[in-house]
C-alpha cells in the first residue's frame, strides 16, 4: 500500500510503540517468573462486499504470568464503506473511500487486584482527516489511589497541550464508557476523543503523548498490585466484571463496530475479550 508521508509517519509511530509496548509487558513476565512472549499473527485485509480493499495488520498476543491475556493490535487499512456506514463517518457525503492506520490494547490481567486496560489511538482520513483514542482502567477491584494516580498522569499530560482537553476528553470517557442496559459504567474513566481534527502536527503530537503515557503509568500499577494475594471472592468479582466488559465490547464499542463493517480481521477485532467471564 503506497502511503504518503504523514500517512507513514503515524503508521511507523504505531509500529514502534507497539513494539515498546511489548517489550515492556514481556519484561514484565520476565520478573515475575514467567517466560511468556508475544505471538505475532500478520493478516491481510479481505471483504467481497467493499470495493478498493487493501492493508491489513498484525495482531500480537501473549497469555501470561501477569498478564492473562494481553493483545496489541496494529493496522493500517484503506476501502469505501457501505453506503449505509458511510452516512456515520465525517467527510463521506460525495466520497466513501477512507484510509485508517490505529493500535489497541487490552489487558485482561490475572490477578484481580491488578487492574485491566484498555488504550487505543487511530488516524483516519476520508475528505477529512482526524486523530482519536484514548486510554481508560478497568478495574475490578477498584482501588481510590490507582484511579487518582491514573486520572492525575493524564491530566498533567492533556494540560501540556491543551487545558480544556482533560475535562473535555474526561466527560467524554465517562458518557462513552457506559453500559446502558446495566445502567453502570466500564471502569473507572480515563480520556477519550475523537474528530481531533486541529492541524497534523499537534493532533499527532496529543496522540503521541497518549501512548507514553499508557506506557508510563501502566506498569506502576501493575507493580502496585500484583502481589496481593486473592482469594475466591476476588476471582468471582473478576468472572462477573468480565462479563459486563463483553457486553460493552460487542454491544457499542465503536472500534468493534468499524472493524466489522470494513472486513477487518475477526480474531484481531475480537481480542478485547476477555479468556473466560461469567453471568449470573
Amino acid at each position: 500500500m503506497k502511503l504518503d508521508e504523514q500517512q507513514q509517519s503515524v503508521c511507523h509511530w504505531f509500529q514502534n510503540l507497539r513494539d515498546r509496548i511489548c517489550s515492556r509487558f514481556e519484561a514484565i513476565e520476565q520478573e515475575a517468573g514467567s517466560d511468556a512472549c508475544f505471538t505475532f499473527v500478520p493478516w491481510q485485509r479481505q471483504s467481497e462486499e467493499i470495493e478498493e480493499d487493501g492493508g491489513g495488520g498484525v495482531r500480537s498476543l501473549m497469555n501470561g504470568r501477569v498478564f492473562e491475556k494481553v493483545g496489541v493490535n496494529i493496522s493500517t487499512v484503506r476501502g469505501c464503506f457501505s453506503a449505509d456506514f458511510a452516512r456515520k463517518i465525517p467527510g463521506t457525503e460525495r466520497n466513501p473511500h477512507f484510509f485508517a492506520t490505529g493500535i489497541s490494547l487490552v489487558a485482561h490481567m490475572a490477578n484481580p487486584h491488578v487492574p485491566n486496560i484498555h488504550m487505543n489511538c487511530r488516524f483516519l482520513r476520508t475528505s477529512k482527516s482526524w486523530f482519536g483514542g484514548g486510554i481508560d482502567l478497568n478495574p475490578s477491584t477498584p482501588y481510590e489511589q490507582d484511579t487518582s494516580d491514573f486520572h492525575h498522569h493524564l491530566k498533567e499530560m492533556c494540560n501540556r497541550h491543551n487545558p480544556d482537553y482533560y475535562p473535555r476528553f474526561s466527560q467524554w470517557a465517562e458518557e462513552y464508557f457506559d453500559i446502558p442496559h446495566r445502567h453502570i459504567k466500564r471502569g473507572v474513566g480515563g480520556i477519550f476523543y475523537d474528530y481531533l481534527d486541529k492541524d497534523f502536527e499537534s493532533d499527532f503530537a496529543f496522540t503521541r503523548d497518549v501512548g507514553e503515557a499508557f506506557l508510563d503509568i501502566f506498569p506502576k500499577l501493575v507493580a502496585r498490585r500484583q502481589d496481593i494475594l486473592p482469594n475466591q471472592e476476588d476471582f468471582k468479582r473478576l468472572n462477573i466484571y468480565r462479563g459486563r466488559y463483553a457486553e460493552f465490547n460487542l454491544l457499542y464499542d465503536r472500534g468493534t463496530i468499524f472493524g466489522l463493517k470494513t472486513g477487518g480481521n475477526i480474531e484481531a477485532i475480537l481480542m478485547s475479550l476477555p479468556p473466560q467471564a461469567v453471568w449470573k
